[in-house]
């Protein structure tokens, strides 16, 4: 695939933004393939005519790893991909998965320019496009990294954080290793966001650019099992610790019958479905019950996830329970858009109440509430209120929990010295990643609570720039 010629630079605001073709509903909810098919070179190129090269950037400020966005849209629209991507790689080194999963639409395409008075600029697409491109015409050149350090750093979990930390540290010439505890590396961006979302290779192909830049990787280690943080610093002779373990604790609404065979929760969901395959049945032999009536509780990115598996899975019902109404729902659009057109059956402003099952505990009917919205609450939304009377019941065979998750507990529980808030998360410095324990540093979800995939990077380039300044100068 060559790269494709530069159109003229059009007036401000005369060009739409450009479509990404995609399956259609109908088919796509049959199939596990990715949804979208990315932009052609030249829908790439007419849609980064649209960007006015802004003098002061908005779109940057509004990036968590603050890509040079303008300069990349640039090479974009001269038809310079190869060197759009590696711009992305100087502050990303996981494009192709961000173009994908970020919610650029409240991250840098909000402040957009062009969004004042139409559609901002499809930065994500844009993203997502030349990563592919360079990866597809075998263009990845590996960068040179700094001379060796003689200093050891160690990551727990290869997710978005400590990938991102890793990718850095490495560069700066330090000598990395990632644990992870699963069989595989990526973190939520494996087990948690599916195949039609986030294809498998790609974060595969992410993380084999994070170790040819020399980052080691070693999986199923459970740090605070196989081995614990001290006995890294110790006599592992680490010097230095990054955390990112995650959200990976499943919530539950503590609601009669939540104890039924046929609920899972969220996390397992998704993990047998993606981690482990259980799409792939008979090739991946792995159980997951295919309900045929299927409700998934939750909202989010993560509901809209496991309902949409659901209907691949062959549900014939999918319904998606939500207390409150769409507006206050916390999933992208697209996400949401996508669930509706390919049929999923959305239930909001209700609660469920209770489960009720058969003789032989499995789970059969959710009992619901309706409710109302009432004044706002801590999160700025508007509060859910039971409506009275209003109770009804779903015929469900099989139940998806998404009502959010909580901090991995397992290194804070292994690891003495290393303070924690009252919800479990590590405590750590939201500029450099410090925690109460010297040397040890921590970002992602594990101390935010879960979040998006690029706010965990963010958290792991602030925490990549103290980890290198602590082992330059000792100080802490």
């Amino acid at each position: 695939m060559a790269d494709a010629k530069p159109t003229p630079r059009p007036k401000p605001f005369s060009i739409p933004k450009q479509p990404m073709p995609e399956q259609p509903p109908e088919v796509r909810r049959k199939n596990f393939r990715e949804v979208p098919f990315g932009l052609t070179p030249d829908l790439a190129i007419l849609e980064a005519s649209r960007c006015i090269q802004c003098k002061n950037p908005a779109c940057v400020k509004g990036c968590p790893v603050n890509i040079k966005i303008p300069e990349f849209i640039e090479l974009v629209r001269q038809g310079k991909f190869v060197e759009a991507a590696r711009k992305i790689k100087e502050d990303n080194t996981l494009p192709a998965v961000c173009g994908r999963v970020c919610p650029q639409e409240e991250q840098c395409e909000m402040p957009c320019v062009i969004g004042k008075k139409g559609e901002p600029v499809a930065i994500g697409r844009l993203e997502r496009f030349v990563a592919d491109f360079e990866r597809v015409t075998g263009n990845v050149v590996v960068p040179e990294v700094a001379p060796p350090t003689g200093k050891r750093v160690a990551v727990v979990g290869a997710g978005p954080a400590g990938l991102t930390v890793a990718g850095d540290l490495v560069q700066m010439g330090h000598d990395v290793t990632i644990f992870e505890a699963l069989h595989k590396p990526g973190g939520v961006l494996m087990y948690g966001i599916p195949e039609f979302r986030l294809p498998k290779d790609i974060v595969q192909s992410e993380v084999d650019y994070i170790c040819s830049l020399g980052a080691k990787l070693e999986c199923d280690v459970v740090i605070g099992k196989t081995i614990t943080i001290d006995e890294l610093l110790g006599e592992e002779k680490f010097d230095a610790c990054f955390v990112g373990t995650g959200a990976g604790l499943p919530y539950f609404m503590n609601i009669p019958g939540e104890n039924l065979i046929g609920i899972y929760s969220a996390n397992e969901y998704l993990t047998r479905s993606n981690l482990m395959k259980a799409y792939l049945f008979p090739v991946a032999d792995t159980p997951l019950f295919r309900g045929k009536h299927v409700a998934v509780v939750g909202g989010g990115n993560v509901a809209m996830d496991a309902a949409r598996t659901a209907l691949r899975m062959g549900a014939e019902k999918v319904y998606l329970v939500y207390r409150r109404s769409k507006k206050e729902m916390p999933a992208r659009m697209e996400e949401i858009h996508h669930a509706e057109e390919e049929g999923v059956e959305f239930h909001l402003l209700t609660n469920p109440l209770r489960f009720l099952g058969n003789d032989e505990a499995w789970v059969t009917e959710i009992e619901c509430q309706r409710m109302e919205l009432g004044e706002p609450d801590a999160s700025g939304r508007r509060r859910p209120v039971p409506v009275k009377g209003s109770e009804f019941r779903l015929s469900v065979d099989t139940v998806v929990m998404s009502i959010g998750n909580g901090a991995n507990p397992l290194v804070p529980a292994t690891t003495p010295g290393l303070d924690t808030n009252k919800w479990g998360n590590i405590l750590a410095d939201q500029e450099t990643g410090k925690t109460s324990k010297k040397g040890v540093f921590a970002g992602g979800d594990i101390v935010i609570g879960a979040a998006t995939v690029i706010l965990a990077m963010g958290a792991g380039r602030k925490a990549g720039a103290a980890i290198h300044e602590y082992l330059k100068t000792g100080v802490w």
